[in-house]
C-alpha cells in the first residue's frame, strides 16, 4: 500500500507560504518504518481538486491531505471529496456535538460550516482546538496549520495503519561513479531483477560533468548484499566509483 500526499493553498504557489509538510509526513512515516510514494501541492480550485480527489479515490493509495477544510469561502477540499466521492456534503453528528461543547454560543452556523463533511466520512481528532478533520476509506484530511496537522497525521497513522509499521532497519550506499548514466544501465538493472525489495537511484552531478550518484537502499541485509552486487557489475564494466555515504538502520 502506497502513501501520498496532497497539499493544498493557493499561499503556497504564489509564495506567500513556504510548505513544511513534505519533509514533516515524510520523517514521520520514516519512523514507522513508511515510505511517501508521491505528493503534490494543489491550488484553491475546485474543478482541480475535484478531478484529483475523484482519480484518488478510484486507485488504492492511502492519501494524506493538507489544507482547504475550514468554512471560508476559498476552503474547497470538502465540497471536491464530496462531489469526487458522488456524495453530498452533510452536517456530521458528533462533529457538530465536539464544536458545540468547544465554542458554546460560539459555535456559529458560519463555524459549523467546519463539521459539514461527505457522507460516511469518519473524524480525525484534533488536539489543538478539537475541531476535527476527516476521512473518507484511506483518504485522511486536516487543516493547512502544522501545528494540528501533524498530530492528526500521526493519529491517522497509528490507528489506521499500524499493520503497515515496520521496524526492518532499513540501509542506502551511495557512490561516487565517473562514468555517463548510459553505462550504468545494465549494473542497476541486474540489481533491481536480482534484489527486489531494494531501489536505485542515479542523480547526476551538477557542478561536475560525468560523475553520478548511484544509491541502492533497501532493509539492511538485502540493501548490503545488493550494493556489494552493484558495485562489482561497475568494476566489472570498469567503472570508477567510490563510497560517498553509508546510512543503515539499527
Amino acid at each position: 500500500m502506497r502513501f501520498g500526499l496532497i497539499i493544498v493553498g493557493d499561499e503556497l504557489l504564489r509564495g506567500k507560504r513556504q510548505d513544511r509538510h513534505l519533509s514533516a509526513v515524510v520523517q514521520m512515516l520514516s519512523a514507522r518504518g513508511l515510505e511517501l510514494s508521491w505528493a503534490q501541492i494543489l491550488g484553491d480550485d475546485l474543478a482541480l481538486l475535484e478531478a484529483r480527489f475523484r482519480g484518488t479515490l478510484a486507485g488504492g493509495d492511502v492519501v494524506l491531505s493538507t489544507g482547504g477544510i475550514g468554512a471560508t469561502p476559498d476552503d474547497l477540499t470538502r465540497e471536491a471529496v464530496a462531489r469526487a466521492a458522488g456524495v453530498p456534503l452533510e452536517l456530521h453528528a458528533e462533529g457538530a456535538t465536539i464544536l458545540r461543547e468547544q465554542f458554546a454560543e460560539r459555535a456559529t452556523p458560519q463555524r459549523m460550516k467546519m463539521v459539514e463533511f461527505p457522507r460516511g466520512a469518519q473524524l480525525i481528532p484534533n488536539p489543538v482546538n478539537r475541531v476535527p478533520g476527516f476521512s473518507l476509506g484511506d483518504h485522511h484530511f486536516v487543516p493547512g496549520f502544522p501545528t494540528m496537522a501533524w498530530p492528526m497525521l500521526e493519529w491517522v497513522v497509528d490507528t489506521h495503519y499500524a499493520q503497515l509499521h515496520s521496524d526492518t532497519p532499513v540501509a542506502e550506499y551511495s557512490y561516487r561513479v565517473v562514468a555517463p548514466e548510459s553505462e550504468l544501465v545494465p549494473a542497476m538493472k541486474h540489481v533491481l531483477e536480482n534484489y527486489t525489495t531494494v531501489k536505485v537511484a542515479s542523480l547526476p552531478s551538477t557542478e561536475r560533468f560525468g560523475e553520478v550518484e548511484l544509491s541502492v537502499r533497501g532493509p539492511a541485509a538485502e540493501a548490503m548484499a545488493a550494493a556489494e552486487s552493484l558495485t562489482a557489475q561497475l568494476a566489472a564494466a570498469g567503472v570508477q566509483w567510490e563510497l560517498l555515504d553509508r546510512t543503515a538502520g539499527d
